[in-house]
C-alpha cells in the first residue's frame, strides 16, 4: 500500500510538473506573440508619423528617347494614370515632367517627355511620379516673393504670389495653400493660376516637420493636431498685410490641418471657406484603408491606433503627446462647421478613401459641396482633368466670393 501510495504521489507530482511546463510554454508563447505584435504595431505607427526622408520609387524606366521626347515605363498603377505629372528620378536628385500616354504594350507605357528641370534623365532607371509638375512659381510665369512665417519653432519659408490691389489698397482676398503629408509647398502650385486670374493673393506655406520648415520637439507628424498652429501663424501674416477674407486650401493631410485651423485658430473670423483636394476627413478610416491594403490584420491595426492615441503609447512611438484621433474625425464635429466647403475627391483614390468626404457632404449638404472624380489617383484630380478641376473651383468661387 505504501509503495502504491508513493507511486501515485510520484505520478501526481509528474502530472503537476507537466502542467506547469505546458502553462509556462503557453505563457511564453503568448508573451512572445504580444511582444512581436507591439513591435510590429510600433513600426507601423512610426511609418505614419515619421516624416519620410526617402519616397518609394515605383516607376521603372525602360527607355528614354530625347530626340522624340518620349519616356517608356514598365506598366504599373502609377505609370498608366492619364494626365501630366512630375517625375522624380535618381533618388529625387533629378526632376522632369511627363505628359499623356502615347502608346502602350502589355508590359509598358510610353508617355510624352515634356521637359527636364535638372538631372540626367537619359540614364534614369527608376523614379516616382508626383501630382505636381512645377517646382517654383517662376515656372508658371509668376514673380513670387520668398518670405518667412514666424512659427513657434522658428521661421518657416513660404511663397507669396500677390493678387490685385484695388484703388491702391492691398489685396483683401487671400488663399493659403496647405500641402499634404510628405510633400512640400510646391504641391499647391497647380492652383495658383486659377486664383491669380481672380486677383486673389496666394500664400504657399511650409509647416513643422516637412522638408523645409523647422521641426517640432519630437520631429514627428501629428496628423493635423498641432500643424494647424503654423497655418494660424500664416493667417497672422496675411492679416498684417491687408487680408480680409482667406480661403484655406488643403491637400490630403493638409485638409485635416485646414479643418483644425478652422476650429482652433485665433483668426478664424478671417477664414471665408475651405477648398479641399483628396482630404483626410477621418484618420481611422484612412489608416484602416491603408492597413488593409498592406495586409495588416485587424488586431494589429487596432493596436497601432492605440499606440498613436493613448498616453502609454508615446513610450513606443516617441511622440511628445498622443494624437486624439477621435478629435481629428471631422464626422464627429460636422455640426460645428460654419463655413462653405468645397471637396474634390476621387472614387479611385488609392491612399485616402473618398468615403469620409461622401459622408460629410451627406451630413452637411447646406455647407459642403462634393465633386467626385472617377479614375484619378490621390491628389491627382487636376492631372486627370484640369479643365473640370478648374471649372469646379471657379464656379464655387463665383458662388461664394464674387463680391
Amino acid at each position: 500500500m505504501k509503495q502504491a501510495s508513493r507511486l501515485a504521489g510520484i505520478r501526481s507530482s509528474g502530472s503537476a510538473l507537466r502542467t506547469r511546463a505546458i502553462l509556462a510554454v503557453g505563457f511564453g508563447a503568448i508573451l512572445a506573440l504580444s511582444v512581436s505584435l507591439v513591435s510590429m504595431a510600433t513600426r507601423i505607427a512610426r511609418m505614419v508619423i515619421v516624416p519620410p526622408k526617402v519616397r518609394d520609387q515605383d516607376a521603372v524606366v525602360l527607355g528614354v528617347n530625347i530626340e522624340r521626347s518620349t519616356i517608356t515605363f514598365r506598366k504599373s498603377y502609377s505609370t498608366q494614370l492619364p494626365g501630366k505629372y512630375g517625375f522624380w528620378f535618381d533618388g529625387d536628385s533629378g526632376h522632369g515632367q511627363v505628359g499623356e500616354i502615347l502608346w502602350e504594350s502589355p508590359d509598358s507605357i510610353t508617355r510624352e517627355l515634356l521637359g527636364v528641370d535638372f538631372g540626367d534623365i537619359s540614364s534614369a532607371e527608376i523614379g516616382r511620379l508626383s501630382g505636381w509638375l512645377h517646382l517654383h512659381p517662376s515656372q508658371l510665369g509668376f514673380h513670387a516673393k520668398d518670405v518667412e512665417i514666424e512659427t513657434e519653432f522658428g521661421p518657416a519659408p513660404a511663397w507669396v504670389i500677390p493678387g490685385s490691389e484695388v484703388k491702391g489698397e492691398p489685396c483683401r482676398d487671400w488663399v493659403i495653400q496647405i500641402h499634404g503629408r510628405a510633400s512640400t509647398r510646391a504641391e499647391g502650385l497647380r492652383a495658383t493660376s486659377l486664383f491669380q486670374s481672380r486677383g486673389i493673393s496666394s500664400l504657399l506655406i511650409s509647416y513643422r516637420n516637412d522638408l523645409e520648415a523647422p521641426p517640432s520637439y519630437d520631429g514627428l507628424y501629428a496628423l493635423g493636431q498641432s500643424e494647424w498652429a503654423d497655418v494660424d501663424a500664416a493667417l497672422s501674416y496675411a492679416a498684417e498685410r491687408g487680408a480680409k477674407r482667406v480661403i484655406l486650401m488643403g491637400w490630403s493631410m493638409g485638409g485635416a490641418i485646414a479643418f483644425q485651423t478652422l476650429f482652433q485658430s485665433r483668426h478664424r473670423e478671417l477664414i471665408a471657406g475651405l477648398i479641399l483636394d483628396s482630404p483626410v476627413v477621418d484618420w481611422f478610416t484612412t489608416l484602416d484603408f491603408q492597413g488593409k491594403a498592406k495586409g495588416f490584420v485587424g488586431p494589429l491595426r487596432w493596436l497601432t491606433y492605440q499606440l498613436l492615441s493613448r498616453p502609454w503609447g508615446v513610450w513606443f512611438t516617441r511622440q511628445s503627446k498622443p494624437i486624439n484621433l477621435n478629435q481629428l474625425n471631422i464626422l464627429n464635429a460636422a455640426d460645428q462647421l460654419n463655413r462653405p466647403i468645397l471637396i474634390l475627391a476621387s472614387s479611385h483614390d488609392d491612399f485616402v478613401p473618398a468615403s469620409g468626404s461622401i459622408e460629410l457632404a451627406a451630413m452637411r449638404p447646406d455647407l459642403v459641396e462634393l465633386e467626385l472624380f472617377e479614375g484619378a489617383g490621390h491628389t491627382r484630380l487636376w492631372n486627370l482633368d484640369p479643365e473640370r478641376w478648374d471649372t469646379t473651383i471657379e464656379t464655387w468661387l463665383e458662388k461664394h466670393f464674387s463680391g
